[in-house]
């Protein structure tokens, strides 16, 4: 029959997993379908997740092609044809999310989708990243939405202008609250923006902790929070009392229960809050530092002798100012001594004549500053001490060093995300549309898929050790932990066949194995539905 080989893949894993967290109807009820068209707003947004979890090499504005050889019915529901999923449809679904609210609406799916009880949320890590998008982006627009405009970009990309997105996960890489910003915001007030209104949003029973890198720590930060919302946070290197503690050589440090860590702790009421600081060092770190720290020498010491032949170029009335001008330059470049220094004195004619002065001749003296350096020992040693060495603060001093470390470890989870977000194969983030306020909604959609993502992947897992079973690994290993990227490759080769009959259209679903079937059985009905 025309049009009977057609691919279901992994799309009826991501169908399920969207049918069964419930996504749709909390859409609808949020924007329902004010004409008469053919999908709810909510089916528009799963074949929109559909498209963006396919990972193949399209862009939503071939957003029908892509379903021109998937099982659309199967997914999507009976009498569903490309012809309904065309710009203006998906069009009309984003601007209807980006009037409600890109990030109300993501905050209604998260509350009613995501049981904190059954997750066990209890730590929220908190990240921006910066895309990159093509276009002038020059037309007005109300001031609510994002300003897309130059910034400091992350993928080196300067001559593009950009957006901020902010994104909160729980300790499990799932998204929680997602946010645009204008493409110059500070990391400083975005990280803050997003923890106050998940303060505000996120209803949780037990202790929650809002993890963030160093750019969220500013005095003005942790006195807006106070004492009542916990923190945890890397302090900034460039404050005075870490450059101590780090370099203190009496630090006395203490066994982590991850042996490659040891710890040392210290009390600090840095902006008037009461806190604890925690001074690591990281074995691994140290041994990666330790790679580069001879090339940071001789880095560091080009750019001072570059800086010294510029001090050598200048000339001085007297030797005493050539001198004091050597110990100003040894004062701002401490981590350097002289190897050898000299006063050069230079003569000179008054009347610019060529030729040597003669004897009885006026002159006038200049001195200049001849000199090598080389790094002062003490110094380099002082930086040698420095390698593996961080400081974590939290503002609960009941939390213990090794959870502290636990914790903010886990604060990669949002990094990964942000990676997904931006993997090659994941084409929706190749942002083109022209509306800033699309460009919002999408940001949404894409969340959403990641959402969507790493729920399935935590529930794979969990079932997978609840029936102590294993499914095959990328390593050909058995394993209880897969990524669900390596799962939806298992399903690669599944399709539907449909073939006529003396009884009328019979229909098929081919290769699928005892593995395949076992996955399934363990992510429940919604999803073996897809595959019956």
């Amino acid at each position: 029959m025309e049009g009977s080989n057609i691919s279901i893949g992994h799309l009826g894993l991501v169908a399920g997993a969207f049918d069964t967290l419930g996504i749709a109807p909390v859409i609808d009820r949020a924007i329902p379908k004010t004409r008469q068209h053919h999908l709810t707003h909510g089916d528009i947004v799963k074949a929109m997740v559909l498209n963006g979890l396919g990972f193949v090499e399209r862009r939503l504005y071939l957003y029908p092609a892509f379903f021109s050889d998937i099982a659309i019915e199967r997914l999507l529901g009976e009498g569903v044809t490309t012809a309904h999923l065309n710009d203006d449809v998906l069009g009309r679904t984003l601007d209807a999310i980006a009037l409600f609210g890109p990030t109300e609406l993501f905050n209604q799916i998260v509350a009613e989708c995501l049981l904190a009880s059954d997750y066990g949320t209890h730590c929220i890590h908190v990240d921006t990243t910066a895309f990159s998008v093509s276009g002038d982006y020059d037309v007005d627009f109300d001031s609510r939405d994002m300003n897309i405009t130059y910034g400091r970009p992350k993928d080196g990309r300067w001559d593009l202008k950009q957006f901020v997105l902010g994104m909160a996960t729980d300790q499990h890489g799932i998204p929680l609250f997602v946010q645009t910003f204008s493409g110059n915001e500070s990391d400083k007030k975005t990280l803050m923006a997003i923890i106050t209104q998940l303060t505000e949003n996120l209803q949780h029973p037990g202790k929650v902790y809002h993890i963030a890198d160093a750019a969220f720590y500013t005095a003005e930060n942790l006195t807006t929070l106070g004492t009542h919302t916990f923190w945890i946070s890397r302090v900034p290197a460039t404050l005075n009392e870490v450059k101590e503690l780090v370099a203190a050589e009496d630090l006395a440090l203490q066994p982590c229960a991850d042996e490659r860590y040891q710890y040392a702790e210290h009390t600090s009421e840095y902006a008037g809050i009461p806190q604890k600081w925690v001074v690591y060092h990281s074995a691994p770190m140290q041994e990666r530092q330790e790679k580069t720290f001879e090339k940071r020498l001789e880095k560091e010491k080009k750019q001072a002798e570059t800086s010294l032949r510029k001090l050598g170029a200048r000339e001085f009335a007297c030797e005493p100012d050539a001198r004091m001008a050597a110990e100003k330059w040894l004062q701002e470049h401490q981590q350097f001594c002289f190897s050898s220094l000299d006063i050069r004195t230079i003569t000179r004619k008054k009347e610019k004549k060529p030729g040597r002065p003669k004897a009885d001749e006026p002159v006038e003296l200049a001195y200049t500053v001849v000199a090598e350096i080389e790094h002062d020992p003490r110094a380099v040693e002082e930086k040698r001490q420095k390698l593996g060495r961080f400081i974590l603060a939290t503002n609960d001093r009941d939390l213990s060093p090794d959870e502290l470390l636990t914790n903010y470890k886990e604060q990669g989870a949002v990094e990964r995300g942000f990676r997904f977000l931006k993997d090659p194969s994941f084409r929706v983030a190749e942002i083109f549309l022209k509306k800033p306020s699309r460009i919002q909604a999408l940001a949404m959609i894409m969340v959403l898929c990641l959402f969507i993502y790493a729920m399935t992947e935590f529930r794979l897992r969990r079932e997978l050790q609840n029936a102590s079973e294993t499914v095959t690994g990328q390593t050909k290993k058995q394993t209880q932990n897969p990524t669900l990227k390596w799962t939806f490759f298992l399903f690669r080769g599944v399709r539907e066949l449909r073939f006529g009959a003396i009884d009328g259209v019979k229909v098929l679903v081919t290769n699928m194995t005892p593995e395949l079937w076992k996955i399934l059985r363990l992510l429940g009905k919604e999803y073996e539905n897809y595959y019956s």
